[in-house]
């Protein structure tokens, strides 16, 4: 059976949480890449709102295996709490979850770092944007080899000796930021027992497994975090996040050769949304963009931030496809735009910059406004649709314009928050 990995195709934001809750049904195993806890997905099933940050999003459907790859970097302290309020809510009550003893472990050394770091960047102005969840530092750590993996939770030994290595470079750190914190290590040493206690049970080799489950013909469903245009790579560096948010990333992230990988579908907006630091060709200013803001409720669910928001941008859309080597568009959102007068279009970049190639900080984005939109039937027709034939006609032409201007099909629309407002046009695991 086919195994299908979906992405986001834009900063991030795009609604990945529903799409893959949506997707999830039919799979059965549902496992993440890459990122961390500075994610946060939203899911709403039946009109109850669910916000998860590590746990896959197909944790809403009993024996569907959700997995934790040994790309991700995860704060015991967060995903333990995430699972509980989870499990309280009636959720994960089997042996679903699933976690790779290769993953990276977030400490509260790494979240101070992180915090100190973006405030002495705001001196100099170029803060990032980070969400102060640790997950650069922790990332940093893995790259220079002095990493604390899930595997070592459970040799005291080896823990030791890779707390003291961070110990050795996050100490001085944080005496040249003027700040009293210093690595713990036995306190560390401590608390990492009872993570290794209630870990014990979900950890595997995840790359093992999903081969297996695909050998077994089982469906498999890859999910990323964040978006092709934060890419450590390939995005708007150095205003990125600190892993592969692209469908390469699933390679190393799971532990799975390329041939394994069927298609490759990227989440989009029927917009565009920034939050953080860092380029934004169709940024909209003033009263526009507030209102596109609160029509679409555009706020962070990690922390709450406000997000900038502007019109779709194809350039970086056509750019993003590439990227990922998509072979299918979810657009998300469409209902939002349902309740604006008009909408706009990027269709390129004034001085022809490209991304990937130039600095999209200099950008200049040419627009095209879209007939059709200030018909008040729109809004409500659209919401009650459920298949291409009954989605209005202004909607169903921005649709095709958007897939022929990217070069790929459009394979699912969603129409609205709720996980039965979702217009599927192509199956995901068609085989």
């Amino acid at each position: 059976m086919p195994t299908l990995v979906v992405v986001g195709a834009q900063w991030g934001d795009e609604g990945k949480g529903k799409v893959v809750d949506v997707l999830a049904s039919k799979a059965d195993i549902v496992a993440r890449f890459a990122g961390g806890n500075n994610a946060g997905h939203t899911l709403v099933v039946e009109g109850q709102q669910i916000i998860t940050h590590l746990v896959p999003s197909g944790c809403t459907y009993p024996g569907t295996i959700c997995a934790l790859g040994s790309g991700m970097v995860i704060d015991p302290v967060v995903f333990r709490e995430e699972v509980e309020s989870l499990q309280a809510l009636g959720l994960l009550q089997g042996d679903e979850l699933r976690v790779s003893l290769g993953a990276h472990l977030i400490f509260d050394f790494h979240r101070a770092l992180d915090g100190l770091r973006e405030d002495r960047a705001s001196t100099h102005d170029n803060q990032i944007g980070t969400t102060r969840r640790g997950v650069g530092p922790a990332y940093e750590a893995k790259a220079g080899r002095r990493g604390i993996r899930v595997r070592d939770l459970f040799d005291a030994n080896r823990l030791r000796e890779r707390l003291l290595q961070c110990k050795a470079v996050a100490d001085p750190e944080f005496e040249r930021l003027g700040h009293d914190h210093r690595v713990d290590v036995d306190r560390l040493l401590s608390d990492a027992a009872e993570w290794a206690r209630w870990l014990e049970p979900m950890v595997g080799d995840i790359g093992e497994e999903c081969q297996q489950g695909i050998d077994a013909g089982k469906r498999v469903l890859f999910e990323g975090a964040q978006g092709a245009m934060l890419d450590v790579d390939h995005g708007t560096y150095p205003f990125v996040t600190s892993s592969n948010a692209i469908s390469g990333g699933v390679c190393t992230g799971i532990g799975i050769g390329p041939t394994q990988i069927d298609d490759v579908w990227g989440i989009t907006k029927a917009y565009t949304t920034r939050v953080g630091a860092g380029p934004f060709p169709t940024r909209l200013d003033g009263a526009e963009g507030n209102g596109l803001r609160k029509a679409g409720n555009e706020y962070g669910a990690t922390t709450g931030r406000p997000r900038d928001c502007g019109w779709l941008d194809l350039p970086a859309l056509r750019y993003a496809a590439r990227v990922n080597g998509m072979s299918g568009l979810c657009v998300t959102k469409l209902d939002v735009l349902a309740e604006l007068p008009r909408i706009q279009l990027c269709t390129a970049y004034e001085d022809g910059r490209l991304p990937g190639k130039d600095d999209l900080a200099l950008a200049r984005p040419v627009l095209e406004t879209i007939e059709g939109w200030d018909d008040p039937d729109v809004g409500p027709a659209l919401r009650a649709a459920r298949t291409r034939e009954q989605i209005p006609a202004p909607v169903r032409a921005y649709l095709d314009r958007i897939s022929d201007a990217v070069g790929v099909p459009v394979v699912l629309a969603s129409v609205g928050p709720g996980r039965e407002e979702t217009i599927t046009l192509a199956d995901a695991f068609e085989g």
